[in-house]
């Protein structure tokens, strides 16, 4: 990948959507907003709880989105890795543009449908983070790369037949095809497990007329994002290995620096550590993938996170889900109208924001279990709830309002999955 000379995004495409009028299809808006434009409601700046909003609603703090951006670009500056942050967690290009103006050197995406969501608005710079073998998807890669010489693409390629896969798909293709060999986690996802094969896949690529090696990719999480001695030993091992890999293969490498790219919403840090401090004579682009600490959360992330693990306010969440009240059937239990369509769950429940002692022990589908701590909550109440996994969170809303403190509307944020 080049080092980006262009607009990050398309601008035009961007103003676009806050001229495109909002209606029922998008959940949670107020009724009276339907027929208007983004623009025409954040322009009076409307307080979202008093315009007749439904419940569930899924809304952003605008506060922590600018702490977290901030925060995120600031640590990068100073461990001198680049970002190119997953875009799978939100879909949204808006929220892609801002990371990308906050010095994002490029959005990661996981396959071609989710690349041609940010090619759609004119992102120049992608990671494809994954393996790519299909012919369809290869093909419009192909083709994009030739509509746009500014184009700059990667992706992973982790057998000696992916890159005979790839190299029949892309025949036709004029230019080649950047890759990273993915070197793996052992009883983990895709990657290459050992250094023969590492070594193998890297030669078959190089070699490839259709295809461009330039570095060396992993997945250090790959086995789980819970902290403890057995995995960062796992986590530490893996970096070691996607170092000595990029020493190994440097000679093979068509670029002018080797790609090296690693690094979850965990374990950046440990990533950074051991992806920098290169010997003279070694010209290398660390690049890390984290996504959600964009929003950050108040569970999975929130004991994780390099910046948050130890206590530490480095990131703040930015994702509430605002639900009602609807039964209180017995003592200690109330029934909040917010289920597993509204929020996630994969990770850990919802946590009640403003009621000590509280817990959701358990979700239906459009129904949470809330056993109080003792607190009074009526029939009726509105309550606020942080989230755990904001991945899950956003593919189950396609307009979120962004909020400032006073819960003014200063955005509406669209996602697209």
């Amino acid at each position: 990948m080049d080092t980006p000379a262009h607009p990050p995004v398309d601008l035009a495409a961007l103003r676009a959507l806050s001229e495109q009028p909002l209606d029922w299809s998008a959940r949670a808006i107020p009724p009276q907003w339907w027929g208007r434009t983004p623009a025409q409601v954040v322009a009076e700046a409307p307080r979202l709880f008093e315009a007749g909003v439904w419940g569930p609603v899924c809304v952003l703090r605008a506060d922590a989105l600018a702490h977290n951006l901030a925060t995120m670009a600031r640590w990068c500056r100073e461990h001198r890795v680049e970002l190119a942050p997953h875009g799978k967690t939100h879909m949204s290009p808006q929220l892609a543009a801002r990371q990308l103006e906050a010095g994002a050197s490029a959005i990661t995406v996981a396959n071609v449908a989710q690349a041609a969501v940010y090619r759609a608005f004119g992102v120049h710079d992608l990671v494809l983070a994954n393996e790519l073998v299909d012919p369809a998807g290869l093909r419009w890669v192909a083709a994009e790369l030739e509509r746009d010489a500014a184009l700059n693409f990667v992706c992973w390629v982790d057998s000696v037949r992916g890159v005979e896969l790839m190299t029949s798909a892309l025949a036709d293709a004029r230019r080649r095809v950047p890759v990273c060999v993915e070197v793996g986690v052992p009883g983990g996802r895709t990657g290459c497990r050992s250094r023969e094969d590492v070594d193998d896949v890297a030669r078959a690529a190089a070699e490839s007329p259709r295809l461009r090696l330039v570095g060396v990719a992993g997945y250090e999480a790959a086995r789980g994002q819970d902290v403890t001695a057995d995995s960062l030993a796992i986590v530490t091992g893996h970096v070691a290995a996607l170092r000595a890999a990029v020493l190994r293969l440097a000679p093979l490498i068509e670029n002018d620096d080797v790609i090296v790219s690693a690094g979850g919403s965990t374990y950046f840090d440990a990533v950074a550590d051991g992806l920098t401090g290169w010997a003279a004579g070694v010209a290398v682009r660390t690049i890390l993938r984290s996504g959600c600490y964009l929003t950050h959360d108040h569970g999975l992330y929130a004991r994780t996170s390099p910046l948050t693990r130890d206590g530490g306010d480095g990131l703040h969440p930015a994702l509430e889900l605002h639900a009602q009240v609807i039964s209180r059937p017995e003592p200690g239990l109330a029934i909040v109208a917010m289920g597993r369509r509204d929020v996630s769950f994969d990770q850990g429940l919802p946590v009640p924001l403003d009621l000590p002692g509280a817990t959701v022990t358990a979700l239906n589908d459009q129904h949470a279990y809330l056993r109080l701590g003792g607190d009074p909550v009526e029939v009726g109440a509105w309550l606020r709830f942080g989230i755990s996994h904001p991945c899950t969170v956003f593919d189950k809303w396609r307009v979120i309002p962004v909020l400032d403190a006073g819960d003014r509307v200063v955005d509406l944020v669209r996602t697209y999955f």
